[in-house]
């Protein structure tokens, strides 16, 4: 079987980005709280969310990366998803944006994702929709991996779906909602969301903003199940409570490195 791809993390802040953010923060206060993006590539939401709080984080497995990115953003480390160097009980928040697709367990980084956070913490889901008309990484013919958005891929038999894109996860409601069951953790929302159209935009401005406006009504209708992405949003039950050997580091106020955890 084929490992997921590590993926394209996003480079440039565009309105796509910002809008996705807007509506995370329905849902959790962001302001001087502690943060952690899993899958942050060069840091482009570790950047931004350090505008709204001084304790912000951010991990990836690719080295070149979070080498790449620590050049102009603090706080970021090496580090799969299903193994976070981090203490119990410490982020407010953690955002898991476009990652669950391409780890090689996907409920092992939910519960890694729900051990650092708080109780009463939050965890944020982006990922992508079965039911979304295109496979927007792309699929592999063989030897030849054909970049671009390719139609209908979602739409086949999962064996034939995963013929064509096994670097690649998509999923259904039912599934990415199966993911959390038996996990300390109570499901907040869960919605859908249409692109931003950012690339659009470079090539028509008038195109991006007609199908912003189309797309974005259609998220508060029944077709909103066609959307880009899932958005899920789970809480930490307040019955998994802090180990007092957890707690923050009184000198620095950042979370403590726990033991045997390690990068890669």
């Amino acid at each position: 079987m084929v490992e997921p791809s590590l993926g394209r993390p996003s480079y440039v802040w565009g309105f796509g980005q910002e809008r996705r953010l807007g509506i995370l923060r329905r849902y959790t206060t962001l302001e001087g709280r502690r943060v952690l993006d899993v899958g942050c590539g060069i840091g482009t939401y570790v950047r931004r969310l350090m505008k709204l709080s001084h304790e912000v984080y951010g991990v990836d497995v690719d080295e070149e990366r979070v080498r790449r990115g620590s050049r102009e953003v603090p706080n970021l480390a090496l580090a799969v998803a299903e193994n976070l160097p981090f203490a119990d009980n410490v982020f407010d928040f953690i955002l898991l944006n476009e990652v669950l697709e391409h780890v090689r367990d996907e409920r092992a980084t939910l519960r890694e994702a729900l051990r650092v956070a708080k109780p009463g913490g939050r965890v944020a889901v982006y990922t992508p929709n079965r039911l979304f008309p295109f496979e927007t990484h792309g699929i592999l013919l063989g030897r030849r991996h054909l970049f671009g958005n390719v139609p209908f891929v979602n739409y086949l038999p999962g064996p034939l779906r995963r013929r064509l894109a096994p670097h690649v996860r998509a999923y259904s409601a039912r599934d990415l909602l199966a993911l959390h069951k038996g996990l300390p953790a109570r499901l907040v929302a869960h919605s859908y969301v249409f692109p931003g159209f950012d690339k659009t935009a470079g090539r028509s401005r008038l195109l991006a903003s007609l199908l912003r406006h189309l797309c974005y009504a259609l998220e508060n209708t029944p077709l909103a199940i066609f959307g880009l992405s899932h958005l899920m949003i789970l809480e930490k039950s307040d019955q998994a409570r802090a180990d007092p050997a957890s707690a923050m580091s009184s000198e620095e106020g950042r979370p403590e490195r726990s033991e045997g955890k390690t990068g890669g």
